[in-house]
């Protein structure tokens, strides 16, 4: 083991490494805690000011981090926010929790994670630790952002380590956590490795070395593409079940009873969140490399992104048939969050619907107890609404009420009792009703 690596892991064992966060968000606010929690210092970084200002004030924005915990570790001195990326040189690890979203034509997008590596670069030093933890293809950490890490004159291994750990983040699981979820490693060399490891070892329950950085790159993507295709298998069986007379509800119950062999997955008015719609195109760009078309990949995500279109189908169809008609219907939208007790709307197919509603001319309001404000996101620029009071008159006043995140919170037995119509895309609604149809 070469000298600072040996130097590096004793630091870490000894919970003198302080750790720098590049993303405050959904992922890296997390790891801030999980690290602050057992004892090191920590610097994070992000270009969002506002992010940075209420930190460092102790307030969180996100639903499971609470501002009591910022607020002791503020006082400890343990941890701080900052905007100024001169500070990485502080930093004896440097995690990279940045979006790698698609563009415009569904490819990877990897503008965040290449900018965020030069200004690293910019700062890099002997004896770092540089851990990318965004999803993303096979390949990135050692052939994108190696070459520019390595351009500095510093050497891989030698004098700097580099290594690939992809976050397993589950908002509002109360049961896994960041510290609670096993975590896979993977190096550049294997002083990369052992390092990366040693600092994981000390706040994971568990870490799953592996051969290289390409193989836990991949290892993130068969996680979400597995979810991907059994959400499309489900979806799909849903619209050919609700055609039969059949309740997928129903069949998924009794086909759980099976012990073995079967896993459930439920249906839905499409998928959320920054993984499952995102990363399996990461896998079907890089395939086109090797001369492969990922059909099946590709077919679970048309399925998937239809799944709005259907609610959206069911809704006008059932307004039909009361006489009423999409164009200046009003329509309550229960859940803008991608899914229930979180305040996340990354990718929710929420926002699908509302803009497909409003695209036909319907009055849409939305509530959700978690997302005061709904703004702000890339594909839907125009979108800027309120969560609106949920009340009896709001209900009442509504054409149709759709059940898009099934929030716990939520008296849904009331709002059936209250409603002219609702439209149930989470099967929130066990017993039925004339005036709920499932979508």
């Amino acid at each position: 083991m070469g000298q600072e690596a040996l130097s590096l892991e004793k630091k870490i064992k000894a919970k003198k490494a302080r750790i720098g966060v590049i993303g405050l968000g959904y992922v890296g606010l997390p790891l801030v805690k999980t690290f602050l929690s057992r004892g090191f210092k920590v610097i994070g970084f992000d270009i969002d000011l506002r992010k940075v200002r209420l930190l460092n004030a102790g307030r969180s924005y996100i639903r499971h981090i609470s501002t009591s915990e910022l607020k002791a570790f503020l006082k400890t001195k343990a941890f701080t926010a900052t905007a100024d990326f001169k500070r990485l040189r502080k930093a004896d690890a440097v995690l990279i929790c940045v979006p790698t979203p698609l563009d415009a034509h569904r490819n990877p997008d990897l503008s965040y994670v290449l900018d965020t590596t030069r200004v690293i670069a910019a700062n890099l030093r002997r004896g770092q630790l540089i851990v990318l933890e965004s999803t993303t293809y096979p390949g990135t950490t050692d052939e994108e952002m190696l070459p520019i890490l390595e351009a500095t004159g510093l050497r891989i291994g030698r004098d700097f380590f580099l290594a690939f750990s992809p976050e397993r983040e589950n908002p509002g699981d109360k049961v896994f956590s960041t510290a609670t979820t096993p975590k896979v490693v993977g190096g550049v060399t294997r002083d990369c490795l052992r390092v990366a490891k040693a600092l994981y070892d000390q706040v994971i329950v568990k870490t799953v070395p592996v051969s290289s950085p390409r193989v836990a790159e991949a290892s993130k993507l068969l996680e979400n593409i597995f979810r991907s295709v059994n959400i499309a298998l489900v979806n799909e069986l849903k619209m050919i079940f609700e055609r039969m007379g059949i309740d997928v509800w129903e069949v998924i119950a009794a086909a759980s009873s099976k012990p073995f062999g079967y896993m459930p997955f439920y249906p839905g008015p499409g998928y959320g969140g920054h993984c499952i719609p995102i990363d399996p195109f990461y896998l079907t760009w890089k395939a086109k490399e090797v001369d492969y078309t990922t059909k099946f990949i590709e077919l679970a995500g048309e399925i998937n992104t239809f799944m709005p279109y259907y609610v959206v189908t069911k809704t006008v169809d059932a307004l039909n048939q009361r006489g009423i008609a999409i164009k200046g219907a009003r329509i309550l939208v229960l859940g803008i969050a991608y899914k229930k007790d979180i305040d996340d709307q990354r990718e929710s197919p929420s926002l699908k619907i509302i803009s497909l509603l409003q695209g036909r001319g319907a009055r849409v309001a939305y509530h959700d107890p978690y997302v005061p404000r709904s703004r702000g996101h890339r594909e839907y620029p125009g979108l800027d609404l309120k969560s609106v009071p949920l009340n009896a008159a709001r209900i009442k006043g509504s054409d149709a009420v759709i059940i898009a995140t099934d929030h716990s919170a939520l008296d849904y037995k009331k709002i059936v009792r209250q409603a002219r119509l609702v439209v149930d895309a989470r099967n929130a609604v066990k017993r039925k009703s004339k005036n709920v149809i499932k979508a």
